[in-house]
């Protein structure tokens, strides 16, 4: 594996950065430090520790140690490291680093949570499906052939998909891998298009760029209290946005501050990308000389925001959901109830 693939997880890069902020706090060198956290390192974590290692030995910089394994540390966090190393707050940035990863984690286990119930829902549906098909419906269908029973359209389509699932099993399951595979090559091959519809979605496109906001003023919080250009943390803050709109706007923004004007004053009048109430924090932080804490009050609001707006996704999926999924097994049983009930009326008609 090419050092630059390596990745380590981010509770691994948690306990990294506490244990580096906390011994150097402490007065102990960096190396002592690298040496300390390598004892009890395995995996790629313990190939990143002997890589930065080997890099300090050289005199290399932590921040150009760091640069090696862009999938483990992305360009803000090696651009305010640089920061701190040149300004000897070095165990201040690593904190920060620590507590907004802390909090990012805390955020994508909040996603995570609002997306399990539904797909736990599903896979549900889909197992009672596949239970149908495989074992009520080729005991059903034989008696029905046998006593030639007039079906309606439903019960043939279930009668119809369970002999494909019995008597083609293998093909029936090549056919899954073969969509599958063309799903995973065409997300592979042409994600941006995927992303793009489902980003398109009403409410997906307001999670999508609250989620864009947190991140954008989380890494502006931590590149300006770095000490880090306006324009240069624009620059870095840009690349790690998703929606392309709020990355036009970071980018015509960076144009705006070059020329003198104020950041508040590039992001007026793009109420679409930037809401009212953020221009006017970041406003607010420009006329105290606080900018950096102002984005750090931006990240927190729009925390809460997100928050909110998964809560109401989850409230709206989770009915939507249970009415989905009780519509077709409700369908299902229908399917087979409403014939026997017919032949039991036509047995009953006959006495």
């Amino acid at each position: 594996m090419k050092p630059n693939n390596i990745k380590i997880s981010n509770n691994e890069k948690l306990s990294f950065y506490s244990t580096m902020s906390t011994m150097i706090s402490a007065g102990i060198p960096i190396l002592e430090v690298i040496d300390s956290i390598l004892e009890d390192s395995k995996g790629n974590t313990k190939k990143i520790v002997l890589s930065i290692r080997e890099d300090l030995i050289q005199g290399k910089s932590l921040s150009a140690a760091f640069s090696k394994f862009p999938t483990t540390f992305n360009k803000v966090t090696v651009n305010v490291v640089r920061a701190a190393e040149e300004a000897g707050t070095l165990e201040v940035v690593l904190k920060d680093l620590k507590d907004q990863l802390q909090k990012d984690m805390e955020f994508m286990d909040n996603v995570k949570s609002a997306v399990t119930y539904p797909t736990i829902i599903f896979f549900l549906f889909l197992a009672v499906m596949v239970l149908i098909l495989v074992v009520v419906m080729p005991k059903i269908a034989t008696v029905f052939t046998s006593l030639k029973v007039d079906l309606p359209l439903p019960t043939r389509i279930l009668i119809f998909m369970s002999n494909i699932l019995i008597n083609n099993t293998v093909p029936f399951i090549m056919g899954l891998l073969s969509i599958f595979l063309g799903i995973y090559l065409l997300f592979k091959f042409k994600k941006s298009i995927i992303i793009n519809i489902l980003f398109s979605l009403p409410i997906v496109s307001k999670l999508v760029k609250e989620i864009d906001l947190v991140r954008f003023s989380r890494s502006m919080y931590l590149l300006l209290s770095s000490g880090i250009t306006i324009t240069a943390a624009l620059t870095l803050a840009e690349e790690i946005v998703i929606k392309k709109d709020i990355s036009r706007v970071i980018l015509q923004a960076q144009d705006i501050v070059q020329s003198g004007k104020k950041l508040s004053e590039a992001f007026k009048g793009k109420k679409t990308a930037f809401p009212v109430i953020v221009v006017k924090i970041i406003e607010a932080g420009e006329r105290t000389g606080t900018l950096d804490k102002s984005m750090q009050e931006i990240g927190e609001f729009m925390d809460y925001q997100v928050n909110s707006t998964l809560k109401t996704l989850v409230s709206l999926l989770e009915p939507l959901m249970l009415i989905f999924v009780g519509v077709l097994v409700g369908g299902m049983m229908m399917s087979i109830i409403a014939p026997i009930y017919g032949l039991i009326s036509t047995i009953g008609s006959q006495k």
